[in-house]
């Protein structure tokens, strides 16, 4: 079986490289000629465009920044659609709007490809060591083709419903992961103003009902003045977007998903758009003038 692989960012690149040390044989491409001299140097083979990626694959995964780019790079010019075999499988594994994984899906119905949206969550550490959270939507008989690539980057894939449910539950996911980062500098912020250690409430909390895989992950980040990117705030703000843009759609109120989503571009217009979606404790130093680390 040959696995196309198209993307090859922050997260892409490694979960391509799971995949080559798994056996499988890829074919890649990436904007970036370095990410693709990069991975063709593990084992994979290169291909100069989308289409060629195709025509030489039997299931193609893709790993792009939001929807524009699934659609262009699968339905456009020199494109998957165009290389593509019928009964192809392409499994898309970027972030995006569900409505757009449903509209990308027609297209290659129509061109007999099947396709999956697969989005995951776990950030750059768990997409090297293989164990992403891969949340899956679309034909349950293509889910079961698939899961075992799948379970080759992932620890936990979860089959949610038709195609685009994948997307909604990782829109899901992101509101939950931003509400509890804006928690938890907000507590932490509230413990420096009023004299109590941030690093000693946090080793107090973290054991209780206020613990969480998120406080664990970026409470320390906080606290250590670290901003290197795991997941950035530019990449969070697309999904949140993404998350408003169909909560309208769906009636599904999200004030606050709405409110974090303001202090992530605050935080974009002062020079954070790049760094780790923790520097939200950036916000509440900016505004209350109180450093949360040191």
């Amino acid at each position: 079986m040959k696995i196309g692989f198209i993307g090859l960012g922050i997260m892409g690149k490694p979960m391509a490289k799971n995949l080559i040390k798994a056996g499988y044989e890829l074919i890649v491409y990436d904007l970036s000629g370095d990410a693709t001299k990069e991975v063709a140097s593990c084992g994979a083979n290169a291909a100069p465009n989308a289409k060629s990626v195709a025509a030489q694959s039997d299931i193609i995964i893709t790993m792009l920044p939001n929807s524009p780019h699934v659609k262009e790079v699968v339905c456009g010019s020199e494109g998957v659609l165009e290389g593509a075999r019928p009964d192809t499988i392409v499994i898309d594994m970027s972030s995006i709007a569900p409505q757009a994984s449903i509209e990308i899906g027609k297209a290659c119905a129509e061109k007999g490809v099947k396709m999956v949206d697969a989005p995951v969550s776990g950030g750059e550490p768990k997409a090297i060591d293989g164990s992403l959270s891969i949340m899956v939507g679309g034909d349950r008989v293509v889910f079961d083709d698939v899961y075992k690539i799948l379970m080759t980057m992932g620890s936990s894939v979860v089959y949610c419903g038709d195609l685009g449910a994948g997307n909604t539950a990782k829109l899901a996911n992101q509101v939950v992961v931003a509400l509890n980062i804006a928690a938890v500098a907000e507590a932490f912020m509230l413990s420096k103003k009023s004299g109590v250690n941030p690093l000693l409430v946090f080793d107090a909390i973290k054991g209780g009902l206020a613990g969480s895989t998120v406080m664990n992950a970026k409470g320390p980040m906080m606290l250590n003045n670290n901003t290197n990117p795991g997941f950035r705030i530019d990449l969070h703000i697309k999904d949140l977007n993404n998350a408003l843009e169909t909560g309208h759609a769906m009636g599904a109120p999200l004030p606050l998903t709405a409110a974090v989503l303001e202090m992530m571009q605050t935080l974009r217009a002062d020079g954070f758009g790049q760094s780790d979606h923790s520097a939200l404790a950036k916000y509440y130093e900016k505004v209350s003038g109180e450093k949360i680390s040191g």
